[in-house]
């Protein structure tokens, strides 16, 4: 009979997907037969206006993991569910709250497959409870082994931890902590690391925070601001990882602007020093709010330095409350972030442990 591991969190975009792209690639590289899907769906190709939904419904999560290790159609397992406002209101009217019949479909899927199930549940502890496809109700349908992604900020995230695993109890078998600073995660592993487990949490890795993995495309951006692209439209798969607002002087500008990297610019549309003085540093857009257009010189430089620039309706303080709201809130669905991710995993993360907690050889 197969396993199957269930990946969740307390909270969403934790690291989920992260993870089960390092266990995928380790996997697969150790010839074990893997088969991947997220129960409940929370992105998917599904028109609400038509009601609609695609059959098989495929998360745009698990095609990305099929896409990236070549998985076969039997090897990508289709969601129940999907989650969203409209599917919501329509599970509501109905007032059925039974754990889906297709859980235990699943469950006899799993018995006949060899090896690992893998699964990434929903983005927290409670979310799909109305679809009774949560965390703990599917691990519950399916037997299945828990291993949590949480993001750490201080010794006050223990309480999320310990409130899993009242919910979960033995089901969980280990956490990965995610997102801590760089320069702590020494530190955590000398101390913190020992003093959960004592507490009976299992820790199978800690991993530092990633602004290539927090990152968000020049595109996504753009589609969240509703903006107008002016120039170099084919480059807006450029990834921005970090947020400059343009409203200093343009030499204290430049001096900030040479500590920065892969950089959103946001200023005003006739701030045209700034944007020149942008230009000449590691920008991956320029964001122009306010009236007014740019002038073409910057225009052709950006052309020719193939920096796209977007022009919005909002203020710049909404402006900036967008593009920080994106960072860290984005899928994981570019190949340099896939690839950061197999390294990230493997570097930080104990996956021999965890193997051996699911009885793997690999």
């Amino acid at each position: 009979m197969g396993t199957t591991l269930l990946i969740g969190s307390c909270e969403p975009f934790s690291g989920k997907s992260a993870l089960v792209l390092g266990i995928a690639r380790h996997l697969i590289a150790a010839n074990q037969p893997i088969r991947f899907g997220k129960p409940l769906a929370t992105s998917s190709e599904w028109d609400p206006a038509t009601s609609t939904m695609p059959s098989p419904l495929i998360d745009d999560d698990v095609r990305f993991v099929g896409e990236t290790f070549g998985l076969t159609d039997e090897q990508l397992i289709p969601s129940m569910h999907l989650i969203a406002q409209e599917t919501a209101d329509n599970r509501l009217e109905k007032g059925d709250l039974d754990t889906c019949k297709g859980l235990q479909d699943l469950r006899r899927q799993s018995e006949g497959h060899k090896g690992l199930t893998l699964l990434e549940a929903a983005g927290s502890l409670h979310e799909g409870l109305l679809f009774g496809l949560s965390l703990c109700q599917v691990a519950n349908a399916l037997d299945a082994r828990v291993v949590l992604v949480h993001l750490w900020h201080d010794s006050r995230s223990v309480d999320a931890l310990l409130a899993a695993r009242s919910q979960l109890g033995d089901r969980l078998i280990g956490i990965v902590l995610n997102a801590v600073t760089p320069d702590e995660v020494t530190e955590l592993e000398r101390s913190v690391v020992p003093a959960l487990e004592a507490l009976g949490l299992v820790i199978f890795g800690v991993m530092p925070r990633s602004p290539l993995l927090r990152s968000v495309t020049v595109g996504e951006l753009a589609r969240r601001l509703e903006a107008r692209t002016i120039c170099s439209g084919d480059r807006l798969e450029l990834l921005v990882e970090t947020l400059c607002i343009g409203a200093m002087n343009v030499n204290s500008a430049m001096e900030f602007f040479r500590r920065r990297r892969n950089m959103a610019v946001v200023t005003g549309a006739d701030r045209t020093d700034i944007q020149l003085a942008a230009l000449e540093a590691s920008t991956q857009c320029l964001i122009l709010t306010g009236a007014g257009e740019p002038i073409p010189q910057l225009i052709n430089r950006a052309e020719e330095l193939e920096v796209p620039i977007l022009k919005v309706d909002h203020d710049t303080l909404s402006t900036v409350e967008v593009v920080e709201q994106a960072f860290g809130h984005v899928r994981l669905h570019e190949a340099v972030k896939a690839t950061y991710a197999f390294r990230l995993v493997e570097e930080h993360c104990h996956l021999d442990r965890l193997f051996d907690c699911l009885d793997l050889s690999c």
